[in-house]
């Protein structure tokens, strides 16, 4: 036979269950715009019901409910939608730095524009085609100084940028690693909280979502691998574990400068380990693309300076420089005599063209050298820049403090004092500026204009910039799918809530009605019972 109050505990099960439930809605209500929190519900389920008493078996049909009780309280949570956001966000993580740095090498680039590097040497060449027109003038010859500084300003600008870009890089790997090391000890720390507390039979779904979100972070930086051991997470980087339990197992940022907090990163992207994530978008784009572009701008540099010009045309009545290897066969005149130059064979000293003929200049400081310059002597022209890549280019010294050391003519006249640069010869002049229109052979062998060459680095930064766009935007489309697709499972929903707040308090309000009643009739039973007659 069941206890007299049986209801009244029915009813205080009841109640405490509801009130947990309430409680449980109102802590999601208040996550509800906490990030990485994770939808949580009591488990109720029928308490232990009450079996009627009897010698051998009780003769009372069924058996007597004893209410309601809650078993946990659990968070929703869906491993495999962890997993698979981890893995989006990760390769987000990389497309996104990618596309970041070439978005920064195009404005370094800056073209098509007025002010980019193409312009500055289209009007170096016409500042050259200006000058053919008056040798002799000395505005002209300061308007070429001035646009040949231009260009080599531009590409100090332009070399410069990408150094600092690289060392950006370099120092932004040092601040992930940092970052790393931050959330590899906060894991541990929560491996430990949690296993202790969920030793003693309580789930720890605050601290769990707070690792777990700790952990998509991390996923976004760097490719991990996650484990959930009785221990806590496992966490590895290839095959190195960063994290055991309580333990972090690597220090990641060992040292004291950038470079030496980011060199363990840079050693797994070396060995194949670190493929994914911020930080290998970081030292991919310094490695490919910066310092590729860097490579490629001192190609050019050092093309326009030094790069060989094959079969430039020399026109008939030049006097080129002794030891000049002619191409084809070449008739020149020496002290009034002819004679025949064959092509692979160097032209004698004081020899004057008779016919036109072909030469290999060696880049713009060849093609200076070999002509006169306006300094009253017939020395020939010194190399035109100075330098050996894009960070150290720039216009030789003496004549940019000199402009009659422009060298303009390739011819010489007999004078009453001796032999005198013939004034008013424009002839290198005018292959200077057409310069632009030949071809090149830079230090690797290829060959193009230096239009070309610029525009070929030009476009594939295009290229590459757009597909490093596409693959961002992929990626972030990916990272949005899943993660709606987890927060649909693990999010509140405020409706949900609001609709559970409302039946769970209609519980209560049942319940707490429940154990009134029942109340009333023992209060009837106690103290109207046995009363008639006195």
């Amino acid at each position: 036979m069941a206890s007299t109050f049986h209801s009244i505990e029915t009813a205080k099960r009841s109640l405490f269950t509801q009130t947990a439930a309430l409680n449980t809605t109102g802590h999601n209500i208040a996550n509800a715009n906490t990030a990485g929190y994770s939808r949580q519900v009591v488990n109720m389920k029928a308490s232990i019901p009450m079996e009627a008493y009897g010698i051998n078996r009780s003769t009372t049909p069924g058996q007597l409910g004893t209410g309601v009780e809650f078993s946990s309280i659990t968070r929703i949570r869906e491993t495999f939608l962890d997993s698979e956001f981890r893995g989006e966000v990760n390769a987000y993580g990389n497309w996104n730095i990618q596309a970041d740095t070439l978005s920064k090498l195009e404005g370094i680039m800056n073209e098509p524009s007025d002010t980019g590097l193409r312009t500055v040497l289209d009007n170096f060449w016409q500042s050259w085609s200006d000058l053919s027109k008056d040798p002799d003038s000395i505005t002209a010859r300061k308007i070429v100084i001035q646009n040949a500084q231009a260009v080599t300003d531009a590409f100090n600008y332009m070399s410069r940028q990408l150094s600092n870009l690289s060392q950006d890089l370099t120092t932004n790997v040092g601040v992930k690693a940092d970052e790393v090391q931050s959330y590899l000890s906060s894991i541990a720390d929560l491996n430990n909280s949690i296993t202790r507390l969920e030793g003693l039979g309580d789930n720890a779904n605050d601290l769990r979502d707070q690792r777990d979100l700790l952990t998509d972070r991390l996923a976004q930086i760097i490719n991990i691998t996650v484990q959930d051991t009785e221990q806590g997470y496992t966490i590895m980087l290839g095959g190195q574990t960063l994290v055991a339990g309580d333990q972090v197992q690597t220090v990641v940022n060992a040292g004291t400068t950038p470079a030496e907090k980011g060199a363990f990163l840079e050693s797994a992207y070396a060995g194949g380990t670190l493929t994914g994530g911020e930080v290998y978008g970081m030292i991919y784009s310094r490695i490919n693309y910066v310092a590729d572009y860097q490579a490629k701008l001192n190609d050019l540099a050092n093309t326009i300076m030094n790069g060989t010009i094959k079969d430039v045309s020399i026109p008939s009545g030049s006097m080129l420089p002794e030891g000049t290897i002619v191409n084809v066969d070449t008739v020149v005149t020496v002290g009034g005599i002819d004679q025949v130059v064959a092509a692979g064979t160097a032209i004698p000293a004081n020899a004057v063209l008779k016919a036109d003929t072909k030469i290999n200049v060696n880049g713009l400081n060849g093609l200076h050298q070999s002509g006169f310059t306006l300094n009253g002597t017939t020395d020939r022209g010194l190399p035109f820049f100075e330098g050996t890549d894009a960070g150290t280019i720039r216009l030789n010294t003496l004549i940019s403090e000199n402009p009659n050391l422009i060298a303009t003519s390739l011819r010489t006249g007999t004078s009453g004092t001796g032999e005198a640069v013939v004034n008013g010869n424009n002839t290198l002049a005018l292959l200077f500026s057409s310069m632009n229109e030949l071809t090149f052979t830079a230090a690797d062998g290829s060959q193009s204009t230096i239009n070309s060459q610029y525009s070929a680095m030009v476009g594939q930064l295009g290229v590459q910039a757009q597909e490093a766009n596409r693959q961002a935007e992929n990626s972030s489309i990916l990272v949005t799918q899943v993660d709606t697709q987890r927060q649909s499972v693990s999010g509140v929903s405020l409706d949900e809530e609001m609709s559970n707040m409302i039946k769970f308090q209609h519980a209560y309000s049942a319940a707490a009605r429940f154990m009134t009643t029942f109340d009333e009739m023992l209060d009837k039973l106690i103290n109207s019972t046995g009363v008639v007659g006195r």
